[in-house]
């Protein structure tokens, strides 16, 4: 499961242990990647077979779709990847230039030592501009004699239809909760972390299906706690973040639906003031709200406007207008649900 480095003039012991645990537990090979079993059963019978299409992987970040081709290319390729992979990502300029220069000569070329198909990987694809894209549909027709692309994105519908119709498509869902417990208790087992169960919990619940987030958080929380000599609570997860505590959402709920109009929109103003993020707010309230009992009328209303809240704080308007909308929100659909039953009930 850990990576393997060879670097020169160092110990690679000493390497690995400076790594970022993203890029340390990174799967290496196809039976490491996590929860996408059937995609990876699928992968290992057309390698087998030697009838590798063109591929398309698409889905939420941190959900192992660059991991995956990786470790394809390593069962592929083994010690010739260097020379029979290309890999390009959104750090690269990949406009209609580099599709017609650095792609058309990797894919035109051929290795004099090395058989089989070579492997460019276009990963953040949806990044490319429409020209590239539209040249890139002649150069994957004219070199797929020799040629295999693999095209990663985060959003399907930016890949043009061209270029999807070529590929074979691969959907990467959010990682299985159980999956990532299990790997989070590993790699704390191995790098010596004291962890508490409610705060993996807590970083399972804030990834949401990112393995990436999920390491990143899991890292930067140890590093803060082990300068304390402490053990990592589901408290000191979610103060690394910024994120929200769940009796903090609670108390939230509270005052919108029992506080009047004034006081509720003072004390949440004073939660901002503590540096906690009003769209983290929404978030984790729409959560909690999920598992209410709110007669459907006022469910509806409740999500479109929690929505348009969201949205106008995704346009950087300031934080005091949709703090008053989000109270008012609430306010209105207290009065919706009591009309609601009193309808019922008539």
């Amino acid at each position: 499961m850990v990576v393997k480095m060879e670097v020169d003039g160092k110990d690679p012991k000493a390497v690995k242990k400076d790594l970022m645990w993203i890029e340390k537990y990174r799967p290496t090979s196809m039976d490491d990647v996590l929860s996408h079993q059937d995609t990876v059963l699928t992968l290992k019978k057309l390698i087998d077979g030697k009838r590798l299409p063109h591929l398309l992987f698409y889905g939420p970040p941190g959900t192992g779709k660059t991991s995956t081709i990786l470790a394809c290319a390593r069962e592929m390729y083994g010690k010739t990847l260097g020379s029979m992979v290309l890999e390009l990502n959104a750090s690269d300029d990949r406009g209609i230039n580099v599709v017609r220069d650095q792609i058309k000569t990797f894919a035109s070329t051929k290795r004099i030592f090395s058989s089989g198909v070579k492997l460019i990987i276009l990963d953040e694809a949806d990044a490319m501009t429409s020209a590239a894209q539209m040249a890139l549909r002649r150069v994957i027709e004219k070199y797929t004699q020799n040629t295999r692309f693999c095209m990663i994105c985060n959003y399907v519908n930016k890949i043009i239809p061209a270029l999807q119709s070529r590929c074979t498509r691969f959907r990467f869902g959010p990682l299985k909760r159980e999956d990532l417990i299990a790997r989070l208790g590993e790699i704390c087992k191995i790098e010596n972390v004291s962890i508490e169960d409610e705060a993996i919990s807590a970083l399972v619940d804030l990834s949401e299906g990112d393995m990436r987030k999920c390491l990143n958080i899991l890292q930067s929380t140890d590093m803060a706690e082990a300068a304390k000599n402490g053990r990592i609570t589901a408290a000191a997860v979610y103060a690394n973040t910024g994120n929200p505590t769940p009796a903090e959402i609670e108390e939230c709920l509270q005052w919108l639906l029992n506080d009047d109009f004034n006081t509720c929109s003072r004390k949440l103003s004073g939660l901002l003031e503590k540096g906690l993020a009003l769209s983290d707010i929404i978030r984790e309230i729409h959560k909690f709200m999920m598992l209410s009992s709110l007669p459907t009328k006022a469910r509806i209303f409740l999500y479109k406007e929690l929505g348009e809240i969201e949205f106008m704080l995704s346009k950087g308007v300031h934080e005091k207008l949709p703090l008053n909308a989000l109270v008012g929100v609430f306010k209105a659909t207290a009065m919706l649900a009591v009309e609601e039953g009193q309808g019922a009930t008539g």
